[in-house]
């Protein structure tokens, strides 16, 4: 049986290189964990691709917030797949939807076409989208070659029912690829479908901060304290994924 292939998300550098290490079959290079993740810097992208031959797909998103973008902004996306394409990124990976939860086939078309030819996947503004098994059909004639999805729910476990649905009606037009919250026990519960040929997990954990000084008064984050901590990979959940796949 073929292995299913490992996509995990990198936020920073020293997560990037402890997934190379490990052995994992492409990242996602990301920015800005707390906002869901965010196009990264070039300077990332091109210290990665020195040091690694490990595919990079790289997050194409100007802010957080929802997925409907002005005429601006898709600029801005536009010229960062320009710009990242010149230094390596291997496919990109972003999502566009219209005010009423479509697609928005105008606006992720010239994305793609930008891309030209690198493979594009459309991430998880598919969970938000209004009708997924429509929208599923608009991506695939945008030219998406993957979804991320975790089922229009909080996390996989929960959206196993519909990943199945979509992994049934995307046959082989298109990748649906199970991310978020995902578990090895979620791969389980979709191997027996026969369609499962990718997965996306961060394997997250946080170490604590080489910082000797700490300030009690300060906490830069609204959300969680992470002033001490460093976000990295969890090598032992990686394992447990490896073991699955």
């Amino acid at each position: 049986m073929t292995k299913i292939l490992l996509e995990v998300p990198v936020f920073t550098i020293e997560a990037a290189l402890l997934a190379n290490r490990f052995g994992v079959d492409r990242l996602e290079l990301c920015s800005d964990f707390g906002e869901g993740g965010v196009t990264p810097s070039v300077g990332a992208l091109a210290f990665l691709k020195e040091k690694m031959k490990t595919p990079i797909f790289v997050m194409i998103r100007p802010r957080g917030g929802d997925f409907v973008y002005t005429e601006e902004e898709i600029e801005v996306m536009r010229r960062d797949i320009q710009i990242l394409s010149s230094y390596g990124a291997d496919g990109f990976v972003f999502g566009v939807l219209d005010e009423k939860g479509n697609i928005d086939k105008r606006a992720c078309e010239v994305l793609i076409k930008e891309s030209r030819g690198k493979p594009c996947t459309f991430h998880r503004a598919f969970d938000v989208c209004s009708n997924p098994f429509m929208a599923l059909e608009e991506i695939i004639d945008c030219g998406f070659k993957r979804i991320l999805t975790s089922g229009m729910r909080n996390s996989v476990s929960e959206g196993l029912k519909i990943i199945s649905e979509l992994l049934k009606l995307a046959q082989d037009r298109i990748i649906v690829m199970p991310g978020g919250g995902l578990k090895p026990s979620d791969v389980e519960k979709l191997k027996p479908s026969k369609r499962l040929l990718e997965v996306h997990a961060s394997c997250k954990s946080y170490r604590n901060s080489k910082s000797i000084y700490t300030s009690n008064d300060l906490n830069l984050s609204q959300n969680i304290d992470t002033s001490n901590k460093v976000l990295t990979l969890d090598e032992k959940v990686l394992s447990e994924f490896n073991k699955v796949l």
